[in-house]
Parts: C-alpha cells; sequence; structure tokens
C-alpha cells in the first residue's frame, strides 16, 4: 500500500485548503475597507501651532535627545523679538524625522515640554525614495488655521482627516488614571484640535472627585 500512500501524498495538502472554505473569513479588503484604529494609536507625527498661529515648538532638543531610535533631527534658533516665531525664547529651525528609523514609541510626545510634537492616527507612508521618508519641518508643521501637511495628499492609499486626530491616548494617559484629574483638561489647546475635552470616566467605584471647570492655566 506504500504506492497508493505515495499517489495520495501531493493531494493531503489539499485537505487543509478545503477545511478552512468553510471557516468564516478573517482578512478585510484594503485599501477598500480599513479597521477603526484605537484612541491611543500611535502614527505619524505633527508639529502643532498655538490658536495664535505660532509654533508650539521652541526647539529645546528634547525630543531628539529622548529618541531611541535616533531618529529626530532638531535645531533651534533664537526667536525674533519683532516678529517671533514661537512662545519661547528659542524655535524649531531645523526639525526632521527619519520614519524609517522611527520605532512610534512616543516617547518623543512625553518629552516635549510645550506641546508641539504629538502623533496622529495616520500611517500610511509608503515610498519609493528613501529621501522622501525624511520629514521635514514643512512637511510636519501644520498650517496657521492648524490644517495638517502630507507629502503624497493625491495617494489614494492616504485619509488626510487622520492627520487631525491621535491626541485622544495622550489625554488618556497623562492624569496616569487618577481619579483627582477627572474633569480636569490637561492639554493646552492647539489650532489644529482646539480646545480638547477634559478628563472623564477615571473614578471608581464608591469614589469622587471635585468638580472643575476644566480652564487651562
Amino acid at each position: 500500500m506504500s504506492w497508493f500512500a505515495d499517489l495520495l501524498g501531493p493531494f493531503r495538502g489539499f485537505a487543509v485548503t478545503l477545511r478552512q472554505i468553510t471557516r468564516p473569513r478573517v482578512t478585510i479588503k484594503y485599501p477598500e475597507e480599513k479597521r477603526v484604529k484605537p484612541e491611543r494609536f500611535h502614527g505619524r507625527h505633527v508639529l502643532n501651532r498655538n490658536l495664535d498661529g505660532t509654533e508650539k515648538c521652541i526647539g529645546c532638543e528634547l525630543c531628539a535627545g529622548v529618541c531611541p531610535a535616533d531618529c529626530i533631527y532638531v535645531r533651534g534658533a533664537d526667536n525674533p523679538k519683532d516678529e517671533p516665531v514661537s512662545e519661547g525664547e528659542r524655535y524649531g529651525f531645523v526639525f526632521e524625522i527619519n520614519m524609517l528609523r522611527c520605532i512610534f514609541c512616543a516617547l518623543c510626545v512625553e518629552a516635549c515640554p510645550t506641546e508641539a510634537i504629538t502623533m496622529t492616527h495616520l500611517f500610511e507612508m509608503s515610498v519609493t525614495d528613501r529621501d522622501d521618508a525624511i520629514y521635514t519641518k514643512d512637511d510636519l508643521l501644520v498650517e496657521r488655521d492648524g490644517t495638517p501637511n502630507h507629502t503624497q495628499p493625491d495617494s489614494i492609499l492616504i485619509d488626510l482627516n487622520e492627520l487631525k486626530l491621535g491626541d485622544g491616548w495622550m489625554r488618556a494617559t497623562s492624569p496616569s488614571g487618577r481619579a483627582a484629574y477627572e474633569g480636569v483638561v490637561q492639554w493646552k489647546p492647539s489650532a489644529r484640535t482646539g480646545s480638547l475635552p477634559a478628563e472623564r470616566g477615571q473614578s471608581g467605584a464608591g469614589e469622587s472627585s471635585e468638580e472643575d471647570d476644566g480652564e487651562v492655566d
């Protein structure tokens, strides 16, 4: 019977295929169908502006110093007194992120003292040239009205609305889950997102928190 087993050998692999035919599909038709991203998703970075249009980046280079992948390059310059670029004494004159090296850990967001750099929900960033994966300040900085920029605005894979999302995970993690922060706004408004909502839903059963008007100091 060994000859019969050898004859059936090439067809035994089809048994796996036949078993899978009747099972529900777990894949989706990308890019026509896309999964809903979680609130704390780490996507492409943006450089934010204040409500008055000035840049939030003060060129302190803390984001570059804390980056474990060494993918951020920042150089600050003195802020012109007659026409200030940012709210500090300095501003980010050069700001580059090499997306090929970035591991999307968001340590740069945590290190930023002015909430200048944040991460959005956009992750489609395929390029054919390695140089196109190095995002400059012109690519990262939002317009004065808060509109984000992107190097591939005409790509059918990219939903530019995802550049306006992505700050939810910061608000959720900023108070470390303490009930005392419920009802308190933890992040300053920006031209891109406007005024952010206050913390909510963190008090446990039987706990209470003081009422707060939600104003930012």
